[in-house]
Protein backbone atom coordinates (compact mmCIF):
# COMPACT_ATOMS: atom_id res chain seq x y z
CA UNK A 1 0.00 0.00 0.00
CA UNK A 2 1.12 3.54 -0.73
CA UNK A 3 2.78 5.47 1.86
CA UNK A 4 0.46 8.61 2.79
CA UNK A 5 1.51 12.01 3.27
CA UNK A 6 1.53 13.51 6.67
CA UNK A 7 -0.86 15.96 5.81
CA UNK A 8 -2.84 13.01 4.36
CA UNK A 9 -2.78 11.66 8.47
CA UNK A 10 -3.36 14.31 9.89
CA UNK A 11 -6.71 14.93 7.36
CA UNK A 12 -7.20 11.25 8.11
CA UNK A 13 -6.98 11.45 11.94
CA UNK A 14 -9.57 15.15 11.88
CA UNK A 15 -11.48 12.52 9.69
CA UNK A 16 -12.15 10.12 12.27
CA UNK A 17 -11.93 11.82 15.93
CA UNK A 18 -15.03 11.29 16.86
CA UNK A 19 -15.14 14.08 19.43
CA UNK A 20 -15.13 16.92 16.75
CA UNK A 21 -17.76 18.58 15.31
CA UNK A 22 -19.10 16.73 12.09
CA UNK A 23 -18.61 20.13 10.67
CA UNK A 24 -14.86 19.45 11.25
CA UNK A 25 -14.77 15.80 9.89
CA UNK A 26 -16.83 16.90 6.81
CA UNK A 27 -14.16 19.63 6.08
CA UNK A 28 -11.42 16.91 6.40
CA UNK A 29 -13.02 14.63 4.20
CA UNK A 30 -13.43 17.14 1.44
CA UNK A 31 -9.53 18.44 1.89
CA UNK A 32 -8.66 15.02 1.28
CA UNK A 33 -10.90 14.33 -1.97
CA UNK A 34 -9.18 17.58 -3.05
CA UNK A 35 -5.89 16.16 -2.69
CA UNK A 36 -6.98 14.23 -5.91
CA UNK A 37 -3.90 11.26 -5.40
CA UNK A 38 -4.23 7.46 -5.13
CA UNK A 39 -3.33 7.63 -1.76
CA UNK A 40 -6.39 10.07 -0.74
CA UNK A 41 -8.32 7.84 -3.00
CA UNK A 42 -7.32 4.72 -0.59
CA UNK A 43 -8.08 6.91 2.32
CA UNK A 44 -11.43 7.90 1.41
CA UNK A 45 -12.50 4.01 1.11
CA UNK A 46 -10.89 3.66 3.93
CA UNK A 47 -12.80 6.27 6.10
CA UNK A 48 -16.22 5.11 3.77
CA UNK A 49 -15.49 1.55 5.77
CA UNK A 50 -15.42 2.85 9.06
CA UNK A 51 -18.88 2.54 10.60
CA UNK A 52 -18.66 4.93 13.20
CA UNK A 53 -19.13 7.76 11.18
CA UNK A 54 -22.40 9.33 10.23
CA UNK A 55 -24.09 7.62 7.02
CA UNK A 56 -24.25 11.00 5.29
CA UNK A 57 -19.77 11.56 6.28
CA UNK A 58 -19.80 7.94 4.73
CA UNK A 59 -21.48 9.01 1.98
CA UNK A 60 -19.64 12.15 1.31
CA UNK A 61 -16.07 10.45 1.70
CA UNK A 62 -17.39 8.13 -1.66
CA UNK A 63 -18.61 10.78 -3.94
CA UNK A 64 -15.80 12.24 -3.26
CA UNK A 65 -13.40 8.85 -4.21
CA UNK A 66 -16.06 8.27 -7.09
CA UNK A 67 -14.57 12.25 -8.17
CA UNK A 68 -10.89 11.05 -7.81
CA UNK A 69 -11.60 8.09 -10.07
CA UNK A 70 -13.64 10.22 -12.60
CA UNK A 71 -10.79 12.49 -12.60
CA UNK A 72 -8.15 9.28 -13.53
CA UNK A 73 -6.15 10.67 -10.59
Amino acid sequence: MAEQTDELKKLVAVATDLTLSVELRTKAIKLIGNIGSHEALLALLGLAANDKLTKRERELTLKHAKGIIKSGY
